[in-house]
């Protein structure tokens, strides 16, 4: 039976049967499996029967997180893994090793757009930083021949900038590149990616998909299909050692051995394998706990959310309101396509005053918190060019759309009378 939504967040990848009828998903916490004999052993090394071998690599409470998440997105498979940079990072790597380039976009998170020019270079990975992202038919002259993906965020980080998702696709698989989504804010309930040509979708399981702000994860998700034996990514079909047919010998590709998911399974096999940044079994459930009420929780977010932001739209000390649920903002219409529930709990603001002035108005709220997460349970309110982007200089903020007086909100799940009080009786004592 195909299952809605609300119904894969609390059972998919989850069979009480196989897990001694516990009805709450185990938590295993060990470091690895004891094989049932040598031919166990025989099969999971070679491919031939599916199993654990090793926490590092794959767990079965990661495992569960990894199959509801990949059903929540209509993805083949998922990988979890230690963050949400570590989910950027293996991405971006498993797609340009060896040399290439990654397609982007200014309107980032500060993390990534300053690891994109800081890190990656030095691996012979260049990124570029286009401001034609919502300009497809401008975008396409961007397009190198070693360019080996374009990667936006759904709705970006802190401004609110909603992606063209079908016509990056379209684009995209034009030049035989796959189109890499960050649907951090988005989370799988508000918009699914892959319905709209993604290959490949990344999260920081931290934000909204948890909800709580009590773990660090991320996930890789894989669409599946996409023709990896395009001849632009030779490491794909690359045969190894390590998948080689034992009875012959023969060496494979991870497109043979996998065909359904080479790209997360190479990932895990080799970046997760080696570099290490494994998801621990107790934060995997952490998040599985989270996914159970992540439909709830963001809609009544996005509610919050559009109510603060109609607050702010007629204060008289706010310069400018950026969310893309505002008929005012200019990516309302994207938003009203991709984003018919809401376009996230994520919104920030000018601030009409000082930076004296500004920072009285954060050092008086006392409701919300002011620290640097989202998708948090708790409103968040952060001043973005200090913090989340302070690593970028005055230019490059310029460039992503960060201008030095905003200030970003995350609405949580309190009332949201309280929340607009709380930020009205700032504003009077920022301005007293």
């Amino acid at each position: 039976m195909a299952y809605q939504f609300d119904t894969l967040k609390i059972r998919a990848g989850y069979n009480p049967a196989e897990h001694k009828q516990s009805v709450q998903v185990p938590i295993y916490q060990t470091a690895a499996y004891e094989f049932r004999d040598t031919q166990n052993a025989d099969g999971l090394f070679a491919f031939t029967e599916t199993g654990f071998l090793y926490t590092r690599v794959n767990n079965p409470t990661v495992d569960v997180l990894e199959q509801r998440v990949a059903a929540l997105d209509g993805g083949k498979a998922a990988l979890g893994l230690a963050s949400g940079m570590a989910a950027i990072s293996y991405t971006l790597l498993n797609l340009a090793e060896g040399g290439g380039r990654i397609l982007t976009t200014p309107y980032l998170y500060g993390g990534s757009f300053d690891s994109f020019g800081r890190i990656y270079p030095k691996f012979n990975i260049h990124i570029d930083l286009s401001p034609n992202i919502h300009n497809p038919a401008k975008l396409e002259a961007d397009i190198k021949e070693d360019t080996k993906a374009i990667f936006v965020e759904s709705v970006s980080n802190p401004t609110g900038a909603v992606a063209d998702l079908e016509a990056l696709a379209a684009l995209a698989h034009k030049h035989g590149i796959p189109l890499v989504v960050d649907n951090t804010f988005g989370t799988p309930y508000l918009i699914n990616p892959i319905k709209y040509g993604a290959d490949i979708v990344v999260y920081s399981a931290t934000k909204a998909l948890n909800g709580h702000g009590n773990l660090i994860a991320g996930l890789v998700v894989e669409a599946g299909g996409f023709p990896w034996d395009n001849g632009k990514f030779p490491q794909i079909l690359q045969e190894e050692y390590v998948l080689r047919d034992r009875a012959s010998g023969r060496k494979r590709s991870f497109l043979e051995v996998f065909p359904d998911a080479p790209f997360v399974t190479r990932i895990r096999l080799v970046y997760l394998n080696y570099f290490g940044a494994a998801l621990g079994p107790f934060d995997a459930y952490l998040a599985l706990i989270g996914i159970e009420t992540l439909s709830e929780r963001v809609a009544k977010q996005v509610s919050n959310a559009r109510k603060i932001a109609e607050y702010l739209e007629k204060n008289p000390h706010v310069e400018w309101v950026k969310y893309p649920g505002l008929k005012s903002d200019p990516n309302y219409t994207l938003a009203q396509k991709y984003f018919p529930k809401g376009p996230g709990s994520v919104l920030s603001f000018g601030f009409k005053g000082t930076v004296e002035q500004s920072g009285k108005f954060l050092n008086a709220v006392e409701l919300l918190s002011y620290h640097v997460n989202v998708g948090d349970a708790r409103t968040l309110i952060v001043n973005s060019p200090r913090t989340t982007h302070g690593e970028l200089t005055s230019e490059e903020q310029q460039f992503a759309d960060v201008p030095p007086n905003l200030i970003r909100i995350s609405a949580g799940l309190e009332d949201a009378g309280d929340i607009i009080a709380d930020l009205d009786q700032a504003f009077k004592k920022a301005f007293n």
